[in-house]
């Protein structure tokens, strides 16, 4: 796969360090993967965008999914996976994930996540939508993502990798044959380092999280901004599915202006026997699928939708107030206090939700190892695109999947070292912060070879949000794809031609920097809304009311071409396609 030669507009960097392996954020897919190549004898380093305890993983309520529980198979676990992704699954890699699933967990645990257990000391299981057993393990009620980022937190403390905490990854550095070199990263102000530097290495690993901040209201912390993604396009890599963006159907309501990171409401509280209501207090889920409730979560956001459209209302209600105060106190405490907290009280009144965006099934694309288009570049985790979850992730699938595909990769980065496919870690210059005013003033990274790219205002964040809900939320057709697709291409062809006539970018910054990655996953996922002219999974077109498996049962893959402008393709097949490399090794 060739570069793009696109880049950030960005000083050059002013310091540099090396290892054998940099991983870029801090979840469980980003700890597990350094663990793991430590524990391998390579030297790494983690790079994260804020604290090393600070991304979407310590927000993960439910719990983790595995085979566990006594009559549970991975095979059953398979089947509800595939049903979930609505026939765009790669069953080879739902099949790595549950059969190596419950054994990774067992590690997870050993690495010192503690779970929830029954009077018997076993793990307590729970059931999510989707899930036809109990296979969903939490950990302090509802803060499992809290418990296991902990443990990964203390680990990697413990063993002592080197972390470079509040950095925003620009770039991906390459070499002349156009692999994988390292990064270059911008440390904001609380590091061991301040402003632009870079990790040179030859292989990096994709953690970055997802992008739900593309949308107004979402699930996602502040720094879900897509930035693995856009980072992954500007090398050259293939992204795939990202067009299916899950909207978690019960999210904390808090009025129809809501805008940035809202209160998730676990499917954990459905699975434990919560009811969805209307404001009459009719279950309106009864009788429109067989698991009610706990339908998959695209259905169940379509019917919320429904009802709220049939109704001309805003929300829906969730009704668990027959828990009593103890269960709500013992099993959901976060959630107890997130709605105590904003003035509503579940022990006593049915708590309002609305479906907002939580997940991004797709990404970056990847083989059954964690290898992209771009050689020497792995992705897991939400970033990536394993073909694990098809149309629609199965609830709780996702913390396993970083889990899994995170020991994959290290296994692979391993092996290859071994076999001499890893090439040598190139020493990078003694460590130097350059003084004075010179440092700004530098050239931007790679301006000589490669086109800069430019930067959006900071400010166009917020219009890029309200864009994207209004054309792509959970509702899509093609008036509202095209004008969405229109807007979108003003804010890029206004940033390229003020760059291209004046030389006039915005300020290099974080800011602007996660506007613009913003802007070229926007770009992306409208594309292929557009092209998909159906309905499946977590993609719902109105004009397209039904699924169509003899046109669309294929992947739509985009590329971003040198000039900027996308190369969007679909499949031949539902087969989820090797990646490039890998096909080069067959």
């Amino acid at each position: 796969m060739t570069s793009t030669g696109i880049r950030l507009h960005a000083p050059a960097p002013g310091w540099s360090i090396s290892a054998d392996v940099v991983v870029v954020g801090s979840g469980v897919a980003g700890l597990t993967a350094a663990l793991r190549c430590e524990a391998e004898g390579l030297t790494t380093v983690v790079v994260t965008k804020a604290r090393l305890d600070d991304g979407s993983t310590r927000w993960a309520q439910g719990g983790i999914a595995a085979a566990l529980g006594e009559g549970d198979t991975p095979e059953q676990h398979l089947d509800d996976t595939l049903v979930a992704g609505a026939g765009l699954c790669d069953e080879d890699a739902v099949r790595i994930l549950v059969t190596e699933g419950p054994d990774a967990v067992r590690r997870l645990i050993s690495t010192g996540a503690t779970f929830d257990t029954d009077d018997e000391g076993g793990i307590q299981l729970t059931r999510e939508g989707g899930h036809h057993r109990r296979r969903i393990a939490h950990a302090g009620g509802d803060a499992t993502g809290a418990e296991i980022s902990r443990a990964l937190v203390e680990a990697v403390r413990a063993r002592g990798l080197r972390t470079i905490e509040n950095a925003l990854v620009l770039d991906l550095l390459a070499d002349a044959d156009g692999r994988t070199a390292g990064v270059t990263l911008h440390v904001m102000g609380e590091g061991q380092h301040d402003g632009v530097g870079a990790v040179h290495a030859p292989a990096v690993v994709l953690a970055t999280g997802g992008m739900g901040q593309v949308f107004s209201a979402t699930t996602n912390p502040s720094v879900s901004t897509g930035d693995g993604v856009a980072l992954a396009l500007r090398a050259g890599a293939e992204v795939s599915d990202l067009e299916f963006v899950q909207f978690h159907p019960t999210v904390l309501f808090l009025g129809p202006d809501a805008e940035g990171q809202q209160p998730l409401v676990s499917e954990a509280v459905r699975g434990e026997g919560a009811h969805l209501v209307d404001g009459d207090g009719v279950r309106f889920m009864v009788g429109q699928h067989e698991l009610a409730e706990l339908a998959p979560r695209d259905i169940v956001a379509k019917g919320i939708m429904r009802r709220m459209h049939e109704q001309g209302v805003e929300r829906m209600f969730l009704d668990a107030r027959h828990f009593g105060a103890d269960m709500w106190e013992h099993r959901f405490p976060t959630i107890l206090a997130a709605c105590r907290a904003h003035g509503i009280d579940p022990v006593t009144e049915p708590v309002p939700v609305a479906p907002a965006a939580h997940y991004a099934s797709g990404g970056v694309r990847t083989d059954s190892h964690g290898r992209t288009t771009v050689p020497g570049l792995y992705a897991c985790g939400e970033v990536a695109c394993t073909g694990v979850h098809g149309a629609n992730r199965l609830a709780s699938n996702s913390l396993l999947e970083g889990l899994v595909y995170a020991e994959r990769i290290a296994a692979d980065i391993a092996a290859s070292r071994a076999d001499g496919g890893l090439p040598a870690r190139v020493p990078a210059p003694a460590e130097q912060r350059p003084e004075g005013p010179e440092r700004s003033a530098q050239r931007p990274q790679g301006a000589e070879r490669s086109p800069a790219h430019p930067l959006l205002g900071a400010e166009a964040r917020f219009a890029i949000q309200r864009i994207m809900t209004d054309g792509a939320g959970v509702l899509r057709s093609a008036g509202s794809l095209e004008k969405a697709a229109d807007q979108l291409q003003r804010l890029h062809a206004e940033a390229r031609d003020a760059l291209a006539e004046n030389g006039k970018t915005a300020e290099p910054g974080v800011d602007t920097w996660e506007a613009t990655n913003l802007l070229c996953v926007a770009r992306v996922l409208v594309a292929a809304a557009r092209l998909r002219e159906e309905t499946r999974g977590c993609h719902w077109r109105e004009d397209h009311a039904d699924r169509d498996d003899t046109d669309w049962r294929r992947h739509i893959v985009v590329r971003l071409n040198p000039d900027r402008t996308l190369a969007v393709r679909t499949t031949d097949t539902a087969d989820f396609p090797p990646t490039r490399q890998h096909q080069q090794e067959q």
